[in-house]
């Protein structure tokens, strides 16, 4: 019997055996019990999966290699000894850089020297800091020679004195200057015709040649900090002579500014007046000259400036009063000007044309030509136009250029010409021996070509080269009387060490075309008019100095070095080779 249980027991353990281990499909197993038969069982379950069924790849991959090596494990160990020592450190210092002794700066100097043709040069100026923002100057020259030139028969000295002042006080939200100066001058009416040769001793002493001028003037500009109004310029000044001649002038320039996007919007405007008067004309002593111009100008102009384009286009619209003619001109005139970088600062072109209205005065016309006759008929000139073009740049970091073409109209250009010749009549004026300048005005066409070359080579040497062609068409005039037809000029500033400067310049001017004429007056002398063509000259300068000190140079100067005795005007003889020397002197109060 217990052979029987143990024998079914295991054949039920055998089949749950084969349930549990088995796939879904299962076989007949055969057995040496005979009771047993051979079957098949077929086992039918559903697949479920679960998350067992899952597996994740390993980080660390098992390596099936044949060789497998094992690092060994190395232990390492140091042999340390104490070391006794006595080194402490320093404490970190800032290297210095030698620092370049700074140049002093003195805020007045005075300057004295003397001459040949007993020449005199003096200068003083002084500079005052009333405090951060205010600071007053003031400015005294003296430049005088007691003449000598050969074979003149008058007198030939001549003095140059003025004196001026100035105060600007630069504030956070406004600045402005003022300005006041007198000026004296004396000349002499020296330049006699071939005539005068045969003019004896008491002729000679009878004339008088001596011109003094005298002038005083007050000026002032303001410029508030941000605000449409931009600056404003005024000036007045008087003007007389030793022959009762008077000229008040008066003039202001305001000025605004528009920003508008992109562009501004420049309004500029002008109020020039001037009246004066001579006691008599050249040719007729019974009558005076009073003249009396009012001028009112506005120049509004639309400015762009991009990176490589600067443009300006505006017009000037000017009203001209002759008060003393009781006649009123409107004038509008260009005011264009453009500029564009074609290769950065090698190579800028620029163009334009521009015009405007000129008041002569009696202080400029004897500022250029100290010879003038106290009988000036004073007038406008009116530029209708002057179109230019040229081009500019750097051909490199030392080396600049300019060249530029420009054609204008000008109307009733003044012309200085010299006064006719009244032959040997007693109680004339020292001017009316045919040895001053009067006016004429014309209308000129002018062709001017411009060349300029500046060289820095180093902070010890620069040099600069400029000429002028001139070509000239007058309507009335056979000749644009005394002006050149060419002008170049050559200028030089140079360091031989630290103490040793100087320079040179020369000055080169085409000939001339003057109108000498002759009246009945000069009787028994018959009338008569000639073209006279004045000779180029060549005008060589040269001046050196010497720093003895901080505060104290030395100095020598030469003019006229090659001795030409050329005529700037006819008949005016200029002095030969002339030397100064001289000292500066520059201090602190």
């Amino acid at each position: 019997m217990f052979h029987s249980i143990s024998r079914t027991f295991l054949n039920k353990l055998w089949v749950a055996l084969v349930l549990l281990g088995l796939p879904a499909t299962g076989w007949a197993q055969e057995d040496d019990d005979p009771n047993l038969g051979t079957e098949v069982v077929n086992i039918v379950k559903p697949y479920t999966p679960s998350v067992s069924d899952a597996f994740k790849v390993k980080e660390t991959p098992v390596l099936n290699d044949s060789i497998v090596t094992t690092k060994k494990k190395v232990q390492y160990s140091i042999f340390s000894v104490p070391v006794a020592s006595t080194f402490t450190p320093a404490k970190g210092k800032a290297a210095t850089v030698e620092k370049a002794k700074p140049i002093k700066l003195y805020d007045n100097y005075a300057t004295l020297g003397f001459g040949n043709y007993t020449a005199i040069l003096g200068e003083l100026y002084s500079n005052f800091q009333i405090s951060r923002t205010d600071n007053a100057g003031i400015y005294f020259r003296h430049n005088s020679s007691q003449g000598g030139i050969d074979d003149i028969l008058l007198e030939n000295k001549y003095y140059d004195t003025r004196l001026d002042g100035n105060y600007t006080s630069r504030q956070k939200d406004i600045s402005f200057g003022i300005d006041a100066g007198v000026e004296q001058q004396i000349f002499n009416w020296y330049g006699l015709n071939g005539f005068a040769n045969d003019f004896s001793a008491e002729e000679l002493n009878a004339i008088d040649p001596q011109q003094s001028y005298f002038s005083v003037y007050v000026a002032g500009d303001i410029a508030p900090g941000e605000s449409l109004f931009q600056k404003a310029k005024v000036a007045l000044r008087f003007t007389g002579d030793s022959f009762s001649s008077s000229e008040i002038h008066f003039t202001a320039t305001p000025e605004f500014l528009v920003p508008i996007s992109g562009f501004n919007f420049r309004i500029s405007g002008s109020l020039d007046y001037l009246t004066g008067s001579f006691d008599r004309t050249y040719l007729d002593p019974s009558s005076g000259i009073d003249y009396s111009y009012l001028n009112l100008g506005v120049t509004p102009s639309l400015i762009y400036v991009d990176n490589d384009l600067t443009l300006s286009l505006g017009a000037s619209v000017v009203l001209g009063v002759d008060t003393e003619a009781s006649d009123t001109d409107f004038f509008i005139y260009p005011q264009i000007h453009a500029s564009y970088r074609l290769v950065d600062e090698l190579l800028i072109a620029y163009a334009g044309a521009e015009g405007g209205l000129h008041q002569n005065t009696y202080y400029e016309l004897k500022t250029i030509n100290p010879f003038v006759s106290p009988t000036l008929p004073i007038a406008p000139t009116s530029q209708l136009y002057n179109a230019f073009a040229g081009l500019k740049g750097k051909l490199s970091n030392s080396v600049g250029y300019n060249i530029r073409a420009s054609y204008g109209k000008e109307e009733d250009k003044a012309l200085f010409q010299i006064n006719p010749y009244k032959g040997r009549v007693p109680n004339l004026e020292g001017y009316e021996y045919g040895n001053s300048f009067g006016l004429v005005y014309d209308d000129i066409n002018t062709l001017d070509l411009f060349g300029e070359l500046k060289v820095e080579v180093s902070e010890r040497f620069t040099l600069g080269i400029n000429a002028n062609v001139y070509d000239y068409s007058p309507d009335n005039q056979t000749q644009a009387w005394n002006l050149p037809d060419f002008k170049a000029s050559v200028f030089s500033n140079f360091s031989i060490t630290e103490k040793i400067y100087g320079g040179v310049s020369l000055f080169y001017v085409g000939k001339r075309e003057e109108f000498f004429s002759s009246t009945q007056t000069g009787i028994p002398f018959e009338p008569f008019a000639t073209v006279v063509t004045l000779d180029s000259y060549l005008d060589a300068n040269v001046n050196l100095g010497y720093r003895v000190s901080d505060r104290l140079s030395v100095f020598a100067k030469g003019s006229n070095l090659l001795g030409d005795d050329y005529q700037k005007w006819l008949f005016y003889p200029v002095q030969g080779i002339q030397g100064l020397l001289g000292a500066t002197y520059k201090f602190d109060w």
